[in-house]
């Protein structure tokens, strides 16, 4: 299994992972938010991105004005760099978004640790998926992406999950090995 809480698996890669941990390493991404727990999720840790896909990196904050300020003086001067507040399923929520080296990144803050936020729950079960049914599963996926599905509801389609993909594939209780 890797070990989604490092960067370490991105280097050795495919070329994207390694593009990726270059801009996050070169660019102490990460060490700059290092105070909130910072965690990379999404598409591209397990290898279902798009080209257009962006590096997700969801964070746990307890000051929400604390971890807004911490953004805004590590990442404004990056192209198209926006903060904004919201609530997502009924949780305070800091978003940033910025450009760095042709990748778009995202920042996603909450007041939940980070190895409880849906994001990385989703992508460590969808990994287990990825993995257990194999290249052809993967190419599925990727071509419902590539049709303008997001990752969810394209892994809940596949599954025939019903109901709410996110909430479905949280609850997705994988069949017993033999």
């Amino acid at each position: 299994m890797i070990d989604f809480t490092t960067l370490c698996y991105l280097e050795t890669g495919n070329l994207r992972q390694q593009k990726a941990f270059r801009v996050l390493t070169d660019h102490t991404i990460l060490d700059c938010i290092s105070d909130f727990d910072p965690l990379l999720v999404g598409t591209i840790p397990i290898a279902i991105d798009l080209p257009s896909s962006d590096l997700d990196i969801i964070c746990c904050w307890t000051d929400k004005i604390a971890f807004r300020n911490v953004l805004i003086a590590a990442f404004s001067h990056h192209e198209k760099f926006r903060a904004t507040e919201t609530i997502i399923a009924e949780i305070p929520t800091v978003l940033c978004h910025f450009i760095l080296d042709s990748f778009e990144i995202e920042i996603f803050g909450q007041p939940l640790p980070t190895r409880k936020q849906s994001g990385y729950r989703h992508m460590l079960i969808e990994h287990r998926l990825l993995e257990q049914k194999g290249s052809g599963f993967r190419q599925q996926v990727v071509a419902l992406k590539a049709k303008g599905h997001k990752t969810e509801p394209a892994f809940a389609l596949l599954l025939g999950l019903l109901g709410d993909p996110y909430a479905a594939l949280l609850e997705y209780s994988f069949p017993e090995s033999p």
